[in-house]
């Protein structure tokens, strides 16, 4: 392949997803360094990029949001970029159909049915064990990807943390300074590291551990001496109030004033995090911080990397994993997880913290 001068990358459309990408956005550029690399991906995720030198530009998708007028300005932009490449790591229809509307000469993907297939013009077939359900982490799926383009890359046969690929963030200083904007001190983050809570989930109640369960969790940190940080993000307020409320000590809030980038500069800092198979765990996950994380609904085996430090908590039911939005039973998968459990997997990341050298627990 002659290298092409203007890429394009269809990034995912969740914040997770997108951090378990940056491997493979690595070796794409790696592979590709005089190229101009273009990601595009829903506007509040562009702030994960920033700064990680992987992309020489960020378009927000106006599709995602903004109905047909939205897929118009999408269209226009990609024709007027003239990429020569296009790297569609979503396995939708739409996404390959707006590449290939937008003149993109060669549109490089995955496919699960006949008309994704038919849109693109290179199909990369995905490993056999994998399944429909692609049961591999997004960071393996995005090498393969890159992989068929003559990226190098290392692709172990196993799964185990030590060949995990790791996960590339940073954090620029406006970002940093958006936190004392949203009324955090910043040498005192730095003096005494937060054990973040985050108890919520995008993706839906099906991935939350009960309320009354981080409460009572935050409850113990507090009393074990631990300075705690309730978290959440836009549309997670009731979320928040409901824990702080049962709470009986006083804790720190930081209920959606974040962005990504001010999510990137609190956690890089955090001494620990607690979370839902939610973004903000892989973010800890990028900068090497401890975190606890409860597995309900959703597989391990989508994300399998980079668990070195990550203390899973799972059960064990016919039921799951089911991937369903709401539980339509009792939610038994989550709520048979101990806060008595929950509290020694904490205590265990603020060893693992003390350990690593990145401070006391």
């Amino acid at each position: 392949m002659i290298d092409p001068q203007r890429i394009l990358v269809r990034c995912p459309n969740w914040l997770g997803d997108v951090v378990m990408s940056t491997p493979g956005l690595h070796a794409l550029r790696e592979r590709f360094p005089g190229s101009h690399i273009v990601a595009q991906l829903p506007a509040p995720l562009a702030p994960l990029l920033e700064g990680t030198g992987l992309v020489d530009e960020v378009w927000p998708l106006a599709s995602r949001q903004g109905g047909l007028s939205g897929w118009r300005q999408d269209l226009r932009a990609i024709r007027a970029g003239r990429f020569e490449l296009g790297v569609v790591i979503p396995e939708s229809v739409s996404s390959a159909l707006l590449m290939r509307l937008g003149g993109v000469k060669q549109v490089t993907g995955f496919a699960r049915d006949a008309l994704r297939r038919a849109l693109l013009h290179e199909v990369v077939d995905a490993p056999a064990a994998w399944g429909r359900r692609r049961l591999v982490s997004k960071e393996r799926f995005v090498l393969s990807l890159v992989s068929a383009l003559g990226a190098t890359t290392d692709l172990a046969a196993d799964l185990t943390t030590d060949a995990s690929p790791p996960l590339r963030l940073a954090v620029t200083e406006t970002e940093e300074d958006s936190l004392a904007e949203a009324g955090v001190d910043l040498a005192q983050l730095r003096a005494s590291p937060p054990v973040v809570l985050a108890p919520g989930a995008g993706f839906g109640d099906s991935k939350c551990w009960p309320t009354e369960c981080f409460a009572e969790l935050g409850d113990r940190l507090v009393a074990q001496g631990q300075s705690v940080l309730l978290l959440g993000a836009p549309g997670e307020s009731e979320k928040v109030a409901a824990v702080a409320r049962v709470m009986e000590s006083e804790v720190a809030i930081l209920d959606g004033v974040l962005d990504l980038g001010g999510l990137k500069a609190l956690l890089r800092s955090a001494r620990a995090l607690v979370a839902n198979d939610a973004g903000a765990r892989h973010v800890a996950a990028a900068f090497g911080v401890p975190s606890v994380v409860f597995f309900g609904p959703t597989s391990v085996a989508k994300t399998a990397d980079n668990l070195a430090r990550v203390h899973v908590l799972e059960t064990h039911h016919d039921c799951r994993p089911c991937y369903k939005r709401t539980c339509p039973i009792d939610h038994r998968c989550l709520r048979s997880i101990s806060v008595e459990t929950a509290f020694e997997a904490a205590s265990a990341a603020l060893e693992d913290r003390a350990v690593a050298g990145r401070g006391p627990a």
